[in-house]
């Protein structure tokens, strides 16, 4: 080959190289009227409906189905806000509404179950949705429960059969647990199938609720797969039906920090979403940005500040994952104690591999080794479970099968996020 034309082609396969790497797929201008640090509507309209309903309650306390209404108003307030308080106020109404019906309405039953699962006390969901499958009311909702709660719990066989009772490739409820049977099988190309088929669903219906659960959803599982460009229009257009979707604004940085390696965007978003919607789990993501920064003094804040939100007692168990795994990057020891913690509350190939991670990195190498093997390898395709192997698997000198899962990794740098996936190629 002739040497100039060698060396054009050679310009400009690394200049498409660094564009690839470098390409920009967000635009501040789509997202930054949803930026707003207004109280957002959803958070007003559920203050209205709460305290309608309160004052109903108040003047007439023996009109028990108020509770009801009052504990879906908290339960949205929860959702706008992210404060705690409101989901265990919810929590509070719905335990006295079936105190006073005597556990007698399945529909009682499985929305204080919906309320367990979403603090995670995962066991005390199950009880209740047994009770509500031994009632018979609308057999069909609480069949579907059951598989999600089955899900939770590792409990995968029964959570199978659940999802055959309620078979029926044109309802939303169950493509949409489909879908989740196919991710969890590590199928992500029928996880999204099956999602996309449920979105038309939700878009035939016009059901704004479903439509914004769809497109989130969807977004996830667009990026997981790569197709992250895909992934930030479903977020926006998720935006486009609720404005302050905390969920999307939460992705859309995602995207912008690994991704695009944009630190400044990244936090920008960040720091407006966090004026008006609470979650611990935002000042991890700000202390993992300072760390791609070196900036370990903001780190280590951003950390305290964490731990010090933990402090109330309210949030119980809905965050030991990431409270062990911080901890276990420290070396404590308190690391495998939340572990274990998890391992009873959910015992799922994810809170085994929690355990390992947590006794990987206190040192002791072989129980990591033994608990991977045992529960965590081959029930599980999560790319952070696949490293965390990847590193047990190299200290107990199994060099075949890091590079093995190496390859693997290789594929999911925007998942993992840039400070792991550097990790990922040092293995």
């Amino acid at each position: 080959m002739n040497t100039k034309l060698y060396m054009l082609l050679l310009v400009i396969i690394m200049a498409t190289s660094c564009s690839e790497k470098t390409k920009t797929i967000t635009n501040p201008e789509d997202y930054n009227k949803y930026l707003t640090t207004e109280t957002s509507k959803e958070t007003l309209s559920a203050s209205t409906e709460y305290n309608f309903w309160n004052n109903k309650l108040e003047a007439t306390p023996n009109q028990i189905s108020y509770l009801s209404k009052i504990a879906s108003a908290e339960s949205r307030l929860f959702k706008s806000t992210g404060y705690i308080k409101y989901l265990k106020q919810a929590e509070q109404a719905l335990v006295r509404l079936n105190e006073e019906t005597q556990y007698s309405s399945a529909g009682h039953l499985r929305a204080l179950a919906r309320n367990y699962i979403s603090q995670h006390k995962f066991k005390d969901a199950l009880q209740l949705v047994e009770k509500a499958e031994n009632n018979g009311q609308n057999l069909d909702g609480t069949q579907k429960m059951m598989f999600d709660v089955h899900m939770e719990l590792g409990n995968y066989v029964l959570a199978k059969n659940y999802l055959e009772k309620v078979k029926d490739l044109n309802d939303f409820g169950y493509l949409i647990r489909l879908s989740k049977w196919s991710d969890y099988k590590g199928d992500l190309a029928s996880a999204i199938k099956y999602l996309e088929k449920a979105t038309k669903k939700a878009e035939a219906s016009k059901l704004e609720g479903l439509m914004e659960w769809s497109y989130t959803n969807l977004a996830d599982f667009y990026g997981h797969d790569g197709q992250v460009e895909k992934s930030y229009n479903y977020y926006l257009k998720s935006l486009a039906i609720n404005p302050d979707d905390a969920y999307a604004k939460k992705g859309i940085a995602w995207i912008v920090y690994s991704y695009e390696k944009n630190t400044t965007e990244a936090n920008r978003i960040l720091e407006a979403l966090t004026q008006l919607h609470n979650a611990p789990d935002y000042l991890l993501f700000k202390a993992e940005i300072a760390e791609y920064d070196n900036n370990e003094v903001a780190k280590k804040a951003y950390l305290n500040s964490y731990f010090e939100v933990l402090e109330d007692t309210n949030y119980g168990d809905m965050y030991n994952v990431y409270s062990s795994k911080i901890l276990a990057d420290a070396k404590s020891k308190t690391a495998i104690t939340l572990a274990k913690i998890e391992v009873q509350n959910r015992p799922t190939p994810i809170s085994y591999d929690l355990l390992a991670w947590s006794y990987f990195n206190n040192g002791n190498t072989v129980k990591a080794l033994n608990i991977a093997e045992q529960y965590v390898v081959g029930k599980t395709f999560e790319p952070e479970a696949q490293y965390h192997i990847a590193e047990i698997y190299k200290a107990n000198g199994k060099f075949k099968d890091v590079a093995q899962l190496k390859k693997e990794l290789q594929n999911s740098s925007y998942e993992l996020g840039p400070l792991t996936f550097k990790s990922v190629n040092k293995l």
